[in-house]
C-alpha cells in the first residue's frame, strides 16, 4: 500500500464528508476518532469508506503519531477535517511519493480562509505544514503538544500547491479553538523553558502582537487583521499565566 491519508478527529461529522471526498484518491483513508467525541463522527467515516480507529485524545502531537503507527501505507498524508486537498496537490502528492528522490518528508502550504475571507498575511500564508511522511522515518516531537511538528530522519523537502484550510468560520469558533489550544500551550512552555518569569505576562503578549501585526504584516488584512492579531496576542499571555498557575499550584 503506497498512501494513507490519515485524519485526526473530534466531534467533525460537518466537515468529515467533504474531506473525505478530497482525499480519495489514497490507497487506504484513516480517521483516528477522538474517545471524547459526542457526535457521528465515526458513523459518517464509516459511511464513507474510511477505517475508523479510536484513541482517547490527550494532545494533538500524540495524536498524530498514533495514527501514524496504525497507518498502513508507506507515505502518509495529514489531513485536517476542515482541509480540502485540490486535485492539483493530488497531482503533485501522487507524482512525489511515486518518485520521492530519497527525500522522507514534505512542507505543503496551506490556504488559510477565515470567516470566508482568504487571508495571507498575520502568519496564515504560506504557512507550511510538514505533513507527507515517509512513515516508518518520522515520528512528532512530543514536547510540542499543539501546533505539533513532525521529525523526520532524512531529507525533507517542499510541495508547490497548497492545502485549503477553511479555518474558523466565526470569531466565536476562533475564540473557542485558542481558548483550547492556550492550555496546550501552557504545557508545552512549561516543557520547554519551566516556569515563566513575571515579566512574561506582558513581554509575551507584546512580542506576540509585533511579530504577528507588523513583522508579518497583519496590518495589511485591516480590521480583521488587527482584531486577530489582538486575540492572539491575548492567547500567549494567557498560556504563560496558565503555565505559572500551574507551577504554582504544585
Amino acid at each position: 500500500m503506497r498512501l494513507t491519508a490519515a485524519v485526526i478527529a473530534r466531534d467533525e461529522e460537518r466537515q468529515l464528508p467533504g474531506c473525505l471526498e478530497s482525499i480519495a484518491f489514497a490507497d487506504e483513508r484513516l480517521v483516528l476518532v477522538a474517545g471524547q467525541t459526542v457526535d457521528r463522527t465515526r458513523e459518517v467515516a464509516r459511511m464513507h469508506g474510511a477505517r475508523v480507529e479510536e484513541r482517547v485524545f490527550d494532545n494533538f502531537a500524540a495524536q498524530r503519531d498514533a495514527a501514524l503507527r496504525l497507518a498502513r501505507g508507506e507515505w502518509v498524508l495529514f489531513v485536517d477535517a476542515d482541509e480540502r486537498v485540490t486535485p492539483e496537490l493530488c497531482a503533485e502528492v501522487l507524482r512525489t511519493i511515486a518518485e520521492p528522490g530519497g527525500v522522507r518528508g514534505f512542507w505543503i502550504p496551506r490556504h488559510n480562509l477565515l470567516m470566508g475571507r482568504l487571508v495571507r498575511h498575520a502568519g496564515w500564508y504560506p504557512d507550511h505544514q510538514l505533513r507527507l511522511l515517509q512513515r516508518q522515518f518520522a515520528h512528532f516531537d512530543p514536547s510540542r503538544p499543539v501546533h505539533e511538528l513532525a521529525l523526520v530522519d532524512g531529507a525533507v523537502g517542499r510541495l508547490h500547491e497548497p492545502l485549503v484550510h477553511f479555518n474558523y468560520a466565526s470569531l466565536r469558533e476562533f475564540i473557542r479553538k485558542q481558548e483550547r489550544y492556550c492550555a496546550l500551550e501552557a504545557q508545552r512552555w512549561l516543557t520547554w523553558y519551566g516556569r515563566p518569569r513575571a515579566r512574561a505576562l506582558v513581554g509575551q503578549p507584546v512580542r506576540e502582537f509585533w511579530r504577528r501585526y507588523i513583522h508579518l504584516q497583519g496590518y495589511r488584512e485591516g480590521f480583521l487583521g488587527l482584531v486577530l492579531c489582538g486575540l492572539l496576542a491575548y492567547y500567549a499571555g494567557k498560556a504563560v499565566w496558565l503555565a505559572r498557575a500551574a507551577t504554582s499550584r504544585n
